[in-house]
């Protein structure tokens, strides 16, 4: 009975049974999603998909929710969701829960901020809401992996869920419906790893369709359409299907002991979640040692498992390949201090001091570490060994990076992240609006003022 389990919990979830701490959390996360899918609507796959909207909304003469980019229009809201999930997925910026291997927000926050728009909910409504998506994607996603990240990609997989208990209490579906929401969902989740090897723009599509299944299923519900009712531990359910080893009961452990929201990480460099410990291992090496990428003669790179699946490619073919690329974002690091989005254009990519600095990166799977992941998959750890031209060997080692949950953003970093991602976007004024709007979230009787900003400046560029 988890399944309905999961369903009555999130169902339940209300405004004020959360602690401040748990609200806090939330309008972090709120202004990361917002941040990261405002700085990604201009890049390429983002712009094909903003046409394919705008495309098929032309027929819709009135707009019910608005889009994460400059001017804020508005669309129909399930396209909103949609097109907002993309952006908030294109810079590979966005949060990351680590035990669950899910980006929580990116399937939880459109469908809360369309359908929240469309219903007119307050800002406390769309908080309750957010916290009830966090709590099914990654506890979906804490039952699935390790094991079925090889083949699907998590985020896409929970997302449906999550989108549908964001929407499902949003809509105030009683356990029972929200159980019906779930197991249609289910059935339509679905996302694969394989794009990764085209550097393809699919994974940006498979959020877009989270948040829209999502909002389909719990609408459905409401209507008294039925769904399987042990669509996650079924014998021909997803879990069975899509894990070969996995943990019910982490469906239905510990219901809000913490909140699951209070675990999310926040990314402070613009790739694969798998490559920051070491990221960060080398800014620490750099900030004790004073190196440069030209003192380097060899980089040792020991880590576990999924890191070295999906991160370790010496030889990445396409721009977006090198942010799955441990290889290029050590020795970028190195050479220019960052690892913003501006980092893995072609120009930068091309820089020959890069290149040569990616030959001497060496990633290798380590024992130790990979079972400490195994047993807990929250630490991500990279065990970095420098040796230098005049023979010193520097190490590093690090379980959890800047932004994770154990080494985490306060309101500051939170700011100027944000700050610094929108300035090319909008004015200063805007930005500070969005703050002000933001910190005062829980205040808002509708999620519409969150939008409602004049730009009475010019944006920074």
């Amino acid at each position: 009975m988890y399944s309905i389990k999961l369903a009555k919990f999130v169902s339940d979830i209300k405004y004020e049974d959360l602690g401040n701490d748990v609200i806090d959390m939330t309008k972090k996360s709120i202004m990361d999603y917002i941040g990261v899918s405002i700085a990604g609507y201009d890049k390429e796959a983002s712009l094909i998909l903003g046409k394919y909207i705008d495309e098929q909304n032309e027929q819709n003469l009135e707009g019910q929710a608005n889009v994460l980019r400059p001017g804020f229009p508005k669309v129909k809201y399930p396209y909103a969701a949609f097109i907002n999930a993309a952006y908030g997925h294109a810079l590979d910026f966005d949060d990351l829960h680590s035990s669950s291997i899910v980006h929580p927000g990116v399937v939880t926050i459109p469908t809360a901020f369309a359908l929240g728009q469309h219903l007119n909910k307050s800002g406390r409504d769309v908080i309750a809401a957010i916290v009830a998506g966090f709590e099914v994607a990654t506890r979906v996603g804490e039952a699935i992996n390790p094991s079925s990240y090889w083949y699907w990609h998590t985020t896409a997989i929970a997302g449906n869920f999550s989108s549908a208990a964001t929407a499902g209490n949003l809509m105030n579906l009683d356990g029972v419906e929200m159980n019906h929401c779930f197991g249609s969902a289910g059935s339509q989740a679905a996302g694969l790893w394989e794009f990764i090897n085209d550097g393809a723009m699919t994974k940006m599509l498979h959020v877009a369709k989270a948040n829209m299944n999502g909002i389909i299923a719990a609408e459905l519900a409401a209507l008294g359409f039925t769904g399987a009712t042990r669509i996650l531990e079924g014998d021909k359910g997803l879990v069975k299907a899509i894990a070969p080893k996995y943990d019910l009961d982490k469906l239905t452990m510990n219901f809000g002991k913490p909140y699951k929201v209070m675990e999310n990480s926040f990314k402070a460099y613009a790739c694969c979640r798998h490559t920051h410990s070491a990221n960060y291992a080398i800014e620490e090496i750099v900030r004790k040692y004073k190196i440069k990428a030209q003192d380097i003669k060899t980089i040792v790179d020991k880590t576990y498992g999924p890191a070295i699946d999906f991160t370790d490619n010496a030889n990445p073919q396409t721009t977006y390949a090198h942010k799955f690329s441990l290889q290029y974002c050590i020795s970028a690091l190195l050479v220019y201090g960052n690892l913003s989005e501006e980092i893995f254009t072609e120009e930068k990519i091309n820089n020959p001091l890069v290149q040569d600095t990616m030959k001497k990166v060496t990633v290798c799977l380590n024992e130790e570490i990979n079972d400490i992941f195994t047993k807990n998959p929250d630490k991500w750890i990279h065990d970095l060994e420098v040796e230098t031209l005049d023979g010193r060997i520097l190490r590093e080692r690090v379980e959890y990076p800047i932004g994770d949950v154990n080494n985490p953003f306060d309101w500051d970093m939170t700011e100027n992240k944000f700050k610094t991602l929108l300035e090319p976007y909008l004015s200063k004024y805007e930005i500070e609006s969005l703050i002000g709007n933001i910190h005062k979230f829980d205040e808002l009787d509708n999620i519409n003022e969150l939008f409602s900003i004049k730009n009475t400046d010019v944006a920074y560029q």
